[in-house]
């Protein structure tokens, strides 16, 4: 209505504010207001008033009272509400939801879920069927469902952390549409366009046709992205992204390999800007641990940018054999090494002494790559630790130069022949040479190769069968320009010419740039050689790692997930979604968005379409408060009319005091009534609540975090119980030891938290009858990560010890780990241990009966008629259960089992399966050992 989020279920009845004028009319009338006359005998004639009066006006702001009253009437029984149900046409045909589900859907996905299952609720009213079609998926069958399946089918959807690409999906709904004929469709937008997104709402267009379209945009934010992160000289910077406009200010967050934080960097965006930066001035050591930039507070994949090696600033040393009396500045080779190097790489170049010093000096410091410029011999111990670093994964770059043509050394990838190759010498060229083009399986593959660039000398390599292999660029007549080979973990590398302008013209070239660069990329690889070294035969490929959902959180890899090229540089996809990739020492980051990626607003102007925005809120019914507000004004009014004419005056002078005596009395009675006690019916409500289906319980500690992680845990839990078993439980409830009956719930979940009070002991003795009468309470200490090494460090922790205080009161039976045959491993799943968030930790129940006359492992499962009365873990079962309202997990686990989640939920499955059954499950399996006993 006009903008606002307000609808009316009988809209005509608004039609009665037109009466308001004939109202206005009505009340301007007021009888005149009553006059004291007095009554002396000598005055009766002249004081009596005439029969006939003029009546007087009622004052203009009483009577606009009055219309307000009334008017708010009106709108109450025209039904408003307040952030109206979104929903469909209302016509009687199928409606099918397509439902925006890439990256840019993630940030409010909850908000686009609640507003389907809005959709779906209507079409169930109108028992209309219903088909969901994600744009994600255009090979997914489109097929009509009850409203209950829709609902299941919907909650099973959720966003990829790519780019969609909508129009591929429209042949299928094509197919659908002409199959179903009359369907009214709802489009729920995302708002925002990664690419073909004018194509996609032409064809839909022509696709709908003359049928119902409901378009779903707007009343969300712009979701956020980041993308071109560079790690340039000084400092880290990143690109933020958005479509809508308006002041905003926000956090990326620096994490490195294990999601600790290294910095944090402010963004804001002016009220037209769609693009802005975030910079980190860190130190470069600590820019080089970053490996994933996230914009804080949003969830999506496309908020976050994923970085490696490629994005390290490395630190490389340098250092010349030129003399610094024949150096000039300008010339030397340090100055085209530094101005090469300097826009990817940080460099550093040796203290002035000798070479042998500088490079002693950079082992020292442990830099990844080295690039010694024109020298020679190097001493014997200083070569064992440059091969020794070189093992260990360094880089080292040489530079020919008239001190390495003349000295014999092994630092290089080809053997040499002394002196070198000049233009006019022996080895004579009769011009200068060009650069022949690159391999296409070398580290400079697809680098341009300029045709100005020439050679007049260089030092040659003795030719042999693996001089080829070793080749990395060459001259046009076949001679190697550059060569290098892999050495253990590192690479040595050669350039046959020069640092400075004395032998080529190379280093004054932007391919100069690119070949350090790529070198540059190969340093820290491990093994095998980079993506391009001469002598692979076909193209590395690396498998997937680490993936990213679209939310932004690292999970296990789907099925669909394919290995990709080692130097792919490109956007995700469906077949390689974003996340990290290959070995876990040097993994390759894939990102949602390429670095030239930039996302717009979607413009669905051109479509004939209703519109409709999501909103973030429940609708509410304003009929009470607008009730309650008519009334107010109307005892307001009655209390102006009675003030006007003189009634309270009259009656608190003539009634002043019985007035006063009434008015005492009534306060006093007000007093001393008791008030009626709501205890038996609060305690009702909760038997009935608790008795009319089945409830887990967990013990409220007042703390909200854990309160709130333990219940949705255990709706997590309820849920997974609801789909794989024939139990269908009722939400969890809260209990309080001290104050609720605990007879009504078979199993309660006690979340110790450290340092709490201990309970009353009142509370205490509840649980205590509890236990007895055949209850289970399970005390999770939420801490096996926590718990020092050793024997017995796990009853060293702050949660162990504040149980120890609970349960010193408590009459605990004798407990004992799990043993492997207990009827817990086995009474759903088939378990050898029950993890949670943590797998470490034991579990804790009553030990069994042991027979002396038999071997301890052949004692039965379970002895007795019960179930152990306690259970004692510390592996933080609610945390594995917890899920969000949209689905995703709460909490990450902290066991390097992609499957420990599942083990989490079958191991509250058991659990909860036991105290429901107890030794039914005992005797069931363990029947060969009744039989057999029987038999005796």
């Amino acid at each position: 209505m006009m903008g606002l989020p307000l609808a009316f279920t009988e809209p005509l009845l608004l039609l009665g504010l037109v009466s308001l004028p004939v109202l206005w009319w009505l009340l301007r009338v007021m009888p005149p207001r009553p006059r004291r006359i007095e009554f002396p005998p000598t005055r009766l004639l002249f004081d009596i008033a005439p029969k006939e009066e003029t009546p007087s006006r009622t004052p203009w702001w009483l009577t606009a009272l009055r219309l307000l009253a009334a008017a708010l009437v009106i709108f109450a029984a025209a039904g408003p509400i307040w952030n109206p149900p979104t929903g469909a046409a209302g016509s009687k045909a199928p409606l099918m939801i397509m439902l925006d589900d890439g990256w840019s859907a993630a940030s409010h996905w909850d908000i686009r879920l609640r507003a389907a299952d809005e959709l779906i609720a209507n079409a169930d009213t109108d028992r209309r069927a219903i088909a969901l079609v994600p744009l994600s998926e255009p090979n997914r069958d489109i097929t009509l469902m009850p409203a209950g399946a829709a609902r299941v089918a919907l909650r099973q959807l959720a966003p990829k952390p790519y780019s969609i690409d909508r129009i591929d999906t429209l042949t299928a709904v094509d197919r659908f549409l002409a199959a179903t004929g009359d369907c009214e469709i709802a489009w729920l937008s995302d708002g925002i366009d990664t690419g073909r997104g004018e194509d996609f709402v032409q064809a839909l267009g022509k696709t709908v046709g003359d049928r119902i379209l409901t378009v779903f945009e707007g009343g969300t934010s712009s979701p956020l992205a980041l993308v071109a992160a560079e790690n340039a000289a000084a400092k880290m910077t990143v690109k933020v992204l958005r479509t809508d406009s308006g002041i905003t200010i926000g956090t990326v967050r620096a994490l490195d390999q294990k999601a600790s934080p290294i910095g944090e960097a402010r963004y804001s965006f002016g009220p037209q800007d769609k693009e802005t930066e975030a910079a980190f001035d860190l130190p470069v050591e600590l820019r080089n641990d970053i490996t994933r930039l996230e914009i804080s507070g949003e969830r999506s994949a496309g908020a976050v940018q994923l970085l490696d090696k490629r994005w390290r600033r490395r630190a490389i040393g340098i250092v010349t054999g030129t003399s610094s009396e024949t150096a000039q500045p300008l010339l030397a080779p340090t100055f085209y090494l530094t101005r090469a190097l300097a826009p990817f790489a940080d460099v550093r170049l040796a203290d002035k002494g000798s070479p042998q010093q500088g490079i002693t000096q950079f082992l020292d410091q442990k830099l990844p790559m080295i690039i010694l410029a024109d020298v020679g011999t190097v001493a014997p111990e200083i070569r064992e630790r440059l091969n020794a670093w070189i093992d260990q994964g360094g880089v080292l770059v040489r530079f020919a130069g008239p001190r390495l043509a003349q000295a014999e050394d092994d630092l290089v990838p080809v053997r040499l022949r002394k002196g070198g190759r000049t233009l006019g010498g022996s080895l004579t060229w009769e011009k200068p040479q060009h650069l022949a083009s690159f391999a296409a399986d070398g580290p400079f593959s697809g680098v341009t190769v300029p045709k100005d660039i020439t050679v007049s000398r260089q030092v040659l390599a003795e030719p042999d069968a693996v001089l080829a292999t070793k080749s990395w660029a060459s001259l046009e007549d076949g001679t190697p320009l550059v060569t290098g080979e892999h050495r253990g973990k590192g690479l040595v590398s050669l350039f046959h010419v020069s640092a400075d302008m004395r032998w080529s013209d190379l280093p004054m070239s932007g391919t100069f740039v690119e070949m350090l660069r790529r070198i540059v990329d190969m340093s820290g690889y491990t093994a095998k050689p980079g993506p391009g070294v001469a002598g692979e035969a076909t193209a590395e490929t690396v498998a997937p790692l680490h993936i990213l959902d679209g939310f932004g959180a690292f999970g296990p890899p789907p099925a669909t997930a394919k290995p990709l090229p080692a130097d792919y540089r490109d956007r995700a996809t469906p077949d390689h979604p974003p996340g990290f990739y290959g070995p876990a020492e040097g993994p390759l980051a894939v990102n949602t968005l390429a670095a030239a990626d930039r996302i717009a607003a979607l413009n669905t102007a051109s479509l004939r379409a209703r519109r409709a925005t999501y909103t973030n809120a429940e609708p509410r019914d304003l009929r009470g408060w607008l009730l309650s507000t008519a009334l107010a004004l109307f005892l307001i009014d009655a209390i102006i009319v009675a003030v006007l004419g003189g009634g309270i005056a009259a009656l608190l002078r003539r009634r002043a005091a019985p007035a006063m005596i009434v008015l005492g009395l009534l306060a006093g009675l007000s007093a001393f009534t008791p008030t009626p006690s709501r205890a038996d019916s609060a305690s009702d409500e909760f038997a009935m609540k608790a008795v009319s289906q089945t409830h887990l319980a967990y013990v409220v500690t007042g703390n909200a975090d854990v309160d709130s992680i333990v219940k949705s845990g255990l709706s997590g839990l309820t849920q997974f119980l609801a789909q794989r078993t024939a139990l269908e439980a009722g939400d969890p409830v809260g209990i309080d030891p001290g104050r609720d009956e605990l007879a009504f719930f078979p199993l309660i979940y006690w979340p110790i938290v450290p340092g709490a009070p201990k309970p009353p002991q009142d509370a205490i003795n509840k649980i205590d009858a509890y236990m007895k009468q055949g209850g289970t309470v399970l005390f999770d200490t939420r801490d096996a990560i926590e718990a020092p090494p050793g024997e017995n460090g796990a009853a060293q922790t702050p949660g162990m010890q504040t149980l120890r205080e609970i349960l010193s009161s408590l009459d605990v039976p004798e407990l004992e780990p799990v043993p492997r045959e207990h009827v817990l491993t086995k009474t759903f799943y088939l378990l050898r241990d029950f993890p949670g968030r943590f797998s470490t930790g034991q579990t804790w129940v009553e030990a069994l009966p042991r027979d002396e006359d038999e071997d301890s492992a052949q004692r039965p499962a379970r002895g007795g008629d019960g179930v152990s009365p306690i259970i004692i873990t510390s592996n933080d079962l609610a945390g594995a259960w917890a899920v969000r309202l949209d689905g995703q997990y709460m909490l990450p686990v902290a066991g390097g089992d992609a499957r420990q989640r599942e083990f989490a939920y079958r191991a509250g499955a058991n659990i909860v399966m036991y105290t429901l059954t107890g030794n039914y499950k005992a005797d069931q399996v363990h029947a060969p050992a009744l039989i057999e006993r029987l038999g005796q």
